[in-house]
């Protein structure tokens, strides 16, 4: 794996000639290494709302089966007909997690099992503890500032189990067993293979990012103590393929 000194240098490079206005950070455990925060001013919040399924959805279903709320191999018609409204008889959240287009049902379901909206849910058990304080939902989309991504990602890679004052001992927050569980293929032998609302790269990678060319996206390599974020400038189509590449690409076959 190359070192991160040269990993940064190689995607400052890239960024620079495809999108110099592009947001982007690359880093590890510890916390940042390089990035630009493409001119804008410090602290701006930017739209990751094609994001929210891992910045949001994805912490709360994890908060809910660590609870016990929710089994994801249970059938969603154990939780009530709401939970189970409009999709096939059967379905279970896991199928939701590992399928595209499930995040609508499960937001209801996470809605449902609470008795909160999802913006709050995300507030209280994750963003808050995390410390990510500019991340909002504003007139329905999700807007973060780059700092916030930094945090999220550094805690997928070193939870530490940060403590609820409130209820000593109870995690909040992301949870390692969630992010183990998630970052790992759940699919069998189906094509194409994915996790938990994270789906597999070259190099050990996993990346969730929007489904129009052109839209944020993240990557996180648990293995490999790094992860990346890009946010393009509006209308521009940074290669995201290349970007992974210049974060991860090995210097030698693993």
């Amino acid at each position: 794996m190359t070192p991160l000194c040269d990993q940064a240098t190689a995607v400052r490079a890239l960024v620079e000639s495809a999108d110099p206005g592009a947001v982007w950070a690359v880093g590890g455990p510890a916390g940042l290494q390089a990035g630009s925060d493409g001119g804008h001013p410090a602290g701006a919040a930017f739209d990751v709302d094609g994001l929210s399924g891992v910045l949001a959805l994805w912490p709360v279903i994890g908060s809910l089966v660590d609870e016990g709320a929710l089994r994801l191999h249970t059938p969603l018609a154990a939780y009530g007909d709401t939970a189970a409204e409009g999709t096939p008889a059967g379905t279970t959240a896991h199928h939701l997690l590992t399928h595209p287009g499930g995040t609508a049902a499960l937001t209801r379901l996470a809605e449902q099992l609470s008795g909160s909206l999802l913006a709050d849910l995300a507030a209280t058990r994750v963003w808050h503890p995390l410390g990510m304080t500019g991340t909002r939902f504003a007139d329905g989309t999700l807007r973060a500032p780059l700092t916030d991504l930094v945090r999220f990602l550094c805690h997928l890679l070193d939870p530490g189990e940060p403590a609820d004052p409130g209820h000593p001992g109870e995690p909040v927050g992301i949870s390692r067993a969630w992010t183990t569980e998630s970052l790992r293929i759940r699919t069998g032998e189906l094509t194409p293979a994915r996790g938990l609302l994270w789906d597999p790269a070259p190099h050990g990678v996993w990346t969730h990012h929007a489904p129009q060319d052109g839209g944020p996206a993240l990557w996180v390599s648990p293995r490999h103590h790094r992860w990346a974020v890009l946010l393009p400038t509006t209308g521009r189509e940074t290669p995201r393929h290349a970007f992974r590449e210049a974060a991860f690409m090995p210097t030698a076959p693993e």
